[in-house]
């Protein structure tokens, strides 16, 4: 079975807001004590956080769907309903939340960052709230708002100070595994590696992660072998550290070649997702020195490499020799680019308020005397009316009407018997439109409306 994942499919689903309560008060000698229905509970949301001590996404090819709780229906008594419980949904640090279409939402970096995913439906008024000096004890109260709902793609970037890159079976397993106390697969045959492994090295008073990348072949910034998938997750890297087989002997391969066609492939994908790649520091090691043909090539190429002003090391990942430079070689530029790094703002809420200038709804002819009417306030107004209520189809009447949608309609030539359509256009709610029926007109029994007798 597997055991890591590092990109993965999430559709999460809000609580839906609780349905405000229609209720009169009533007590021995007090018939009609006035209206006393409570508010409905706002659902929960769908709340991404990074958690430490998860270093996967595997979990989310498990249960790809998440679902926060409802919120509660009021009561009477001026009993509000309960909020939903918000679901928090433990992500690795490095976690990128994008849409389904490649939209960046998040880039959740740190212990305890947060985002949340999916708002939960605000609840309905109870007629208790809904009461006005005109309308004492309304025989109606609001449906609760349904719960946003998101179709995700989680990506996870490693978070690592130091990137081991090179080909397959160069020795980047061995490497890591000799200076941390990382293990990973290790074995004489290509793709012995097939995930990302994370090692802890300290070199005098520095403590640095060094990432271990599956091995990368020509052509993997267009999908050959596993560069495409695991190339991510030296994007955040720090320094890069090219690994290099000095005793291979397969055809066409030599030092050299092998450092150009791998620079060639990070450039590659740089241009693909623009990970800027070619401004990190390099570092590169010669490994495999053990083997007497590995140190001759070694010495013959170094030359070489240094006109390219690279800094090279010389180690054996099998018996030690050179890895003591090398770490302190890495520490030290970590430091430096820690050093260099801008200092840390202060954790601070910013509130950002939605625009208010913006027009409250969009009409838009929809055919020859059909019109249809957009926006948040009459999609949210459509939602919280109970259809089956007279009185709550009138009251949404006038909230239409103070809107400005009665004008809207005169001035866009609608005439009598019009067809109106408000909401989504897949899923709108359908009034024939009637200019000489007033607005705010006298009103009837409780849950009835006499308008809507005519």
């Amino acid at each position: 079975m597997a055991e890591f994942a590092d990109r993965a499919e999430l559709r999460v689903q809000a609580g839906d807001g609780g349905n405000g309560c229609a209720s009169i008060h009533r007590e021995k000698f007090k018939p009609l004590g006035g209206p006393d229905g409570g508010n409905g509970g706002r659902g929960g949301d769908v709340i991404l956080r990074v958690d430490p001590g998860t270093a996967t996404l595997l979990d989310f090819h498990r249960r790809p769907l998440r679902r926060a709780g409802d919120g509660k229906a009021g009561a009477g008594s001026h009993r509000n309903g309960a909020d939903g419980a918000d679901l928090i949904v433990s992500v690795p640090d490095g976690t990128v939340v994008t849409t389904a279409d490649g939209e960046v939402l998040a880039d959740l970096v740190g212990a305890g960052t947060e985002y949340v995913v999916a708002e939960g439906g605000h609840g309905g008024l109870g007629n208790a709230a809904l009461a006005t000096t005109r309308r004492k004890a309304p025989g109606f109260a609001l449906r609760g708002e349904p719960g946003a709902h998101a179709d995700l793609v989680l990506e996870l970037k490693t978070i690592a100070d130091v990137g081991l890159v090179g080909f397959p079976n160069a020795g980047k397993s061995s490497l890591i595994a000799a200076m941390s106390a990382a293990r990973p697969k290790i074995a004489s045959y290509p793709f012995t590696t097939l995930i990302p492994h994370l090692g802890v090295v300290e070199a005098g008073q520095t403590q640095f992660v060094v990432a271990d990348v599956p091995g990368l072949i020509p052509g993997a910034s267009q999908g050959r072998g596993l560069g495409l998938d695991f190339l991510r997750h030296v994007e955040r890297c720090t320094v890069l550290v090219h690994v290099i087989d000095c005793a291979t002997q397969e055809p066409g391969r030599d030092p050299l070649t092998d450092l150009d066609v791998i620079e060639a492939e990070l450039t590659a994908y740089d241009e693909l997702t623009g990970a800027a790649m070619a401004d990190r520091p390099r570092l590169v090691v010669l490994n495999k020195l053990d083997v007497p043909d590995a140190r001759d090539l070694a010495d013959l190429v170094l030359p070489d490499l240094r006109t390219r002003d690279l800094p090279v090391y010389q180690v054996s990942a099998a018996t030690g020799a050179g890895l003591r430079e090398l770490a302190f070689a890495m520490a030290a530029w970590v430091e430096r680019a820690r050093q260099a790094a801008p200092e840390p703002l202060p954790t601070r809420v910013v509130i950002r308020p939605a625009p208010v200038a913006g027009p409250d709804f969009e009409l838009v002819r929809a055919g020859e005397n059909a019109f249809l009417i957009t926006g948040p306030k009459p999609r949210r107004w459509i939602r919280q009316t109970d259809f089956s209520n007279d009185e709550a189809v009138g009251y949404l009447a006038d909230r239409l009407a103070k809107l400005g949608i009665e004008e809207a309609l005169a001035k866009a030539g609608a005439e009598p018997g019009a067809e109106v359509l408000i909401g989504d256009e897949d899923d709108a709610v359908v009034f024939d439109w009637n200019p000489d029926v007033p607005t705010g007109a006298g009103f009837g029994p409780r849950g009835s409306d006499p308008r809507l007798e005519r």
